[in-house]
């Protein structure tokens, strides 16, 4: 079993809209706080929000950045995808099945918080596709 665990700080403007958002909404685990940053528990990761005083603005596409996570199981990818659904968290890309029928068949949705961070949330039907196998260069959607 990996004893590792993922950090990853990124930028806000509120805290209480961070919790609403995060705790409330995608369902992390609050830490840490005070009026400078937030610590969250995703699914055992460590997400650290820092408040900025930046403008923040949207990405025109989904790339080059976003964060997120991949399941092991289909039901609980499922399961984040329900919950998102009943939160009325702002989809920036619907629930779709990219790649069907090949090793990179995996299921996926986007979500973008209120400071305009994305996360991508997958579910691969083969495990090996999750690091790539070489036979397969396809990362992502192919940019217009």
């Amino acid at each position: 079993m990996n004893k590792t665990i993922f950090h990853l700080a990124f930028p806000i403007t509120d805290i209480a809209l961070a919790k609403e958002y995060y705790v409330d909404g995608l369902g992390c685990v609050p830490g840490r706080e005070n009026k400078h940053a937030l610590i969250l528990n995703l699914y055992g990761h460590q997400l650290v929000a820092h408040i900025t005083k930046q403008p923040l603005t949207p990405q025109a596409g989904i790339y080059p950045r976003h964060f997120g996570l991949i399941f092991i199981t289909q039901s609980d990818w499922e399961n984040l995808l329900e919950r998102s659904l009943q939160r009325q968290l702002l989809f920036r890309e619907e629930a779709k099945l990219r790649f069907p029928g090949s090793l990179l068949e995996h299921r996926t949705f986007f979500l973008e918080d209120p400071f305009y961070n994305l996360m991508e949330f997958k579910y691969y039907r083969h495990a090996e596709a999750i690091f790539g196998d070489y036979d397969y260069a396809q990362i992502g959607d192919t940019p217009k």
